[in-house]
This record gives structure tokens, C-alpha cells and sequence, in this order.
């Protein structure tokens, strides 16, 4: 098993938290008091494909990091 450098990881850091702030936005829309507004109804159907799009953008931003690494493994022997 590889060691990966902790600062390409970091680098995903960004995209778990606004993640878990989309999460948490929707249950908080999910309240009794913003049942009857259309925006919010738009937004919470929205929510699971922002979501999908940022882990599209995660795998995409994980792959260039292994390519990268790959790269300066063969560059080095």
C-alpha cells in the first residue's frame, strides 16, 4: 500500500465541507416554516446534484493528484 503526501489530501478538505454544509442547509430548509415557499421546494431538489457534481469534481481533482504522483515516481527511476 502507497503513502499519499497529506497535502494533496488536504486539498479535499474544502469540497467535504461544503458538502456537509449542503447537508445541513437541507435539513434546516426542510422546516415546517419554509414549507410553503417555491425557492426552497427548488433548492432541496437541487441539493443531490450540487452534491454529485462536487464528488465528480473530487474524483477529478484525486485523479490529477495520482497522476501527478505517478509522474514524479517514473520521473525519479
Amino acid at each position: 500500500m502507497k503513502t499519499h503526501s497529506a497535502k494533496k489530501e488536504l486539498i479535499l478538505l474544502p469540497i467535504l465541507l461544503i458538502v456537509i454544509i449542503l447537508c445541513v442547509a437541507g435539513h434546516f430548509l426542510l422546516q415546517a416554516s419554509f414549507a410553503d415557499s417555491n425557492l426552497t421546494e427548488y433548492l432541496l431538489a437541487a441539493l443531490p446534484f450540487m452534491m454529485f457534481g462536487l464528488v465528480i469534481i473530487a474524483f477529478k481533482i484525486a485523479s490529477n493528484s495520482e497522476d501527478k504522483e505517478r509522474t514524479e515516481q517514473s520521473d525519479q527511476d
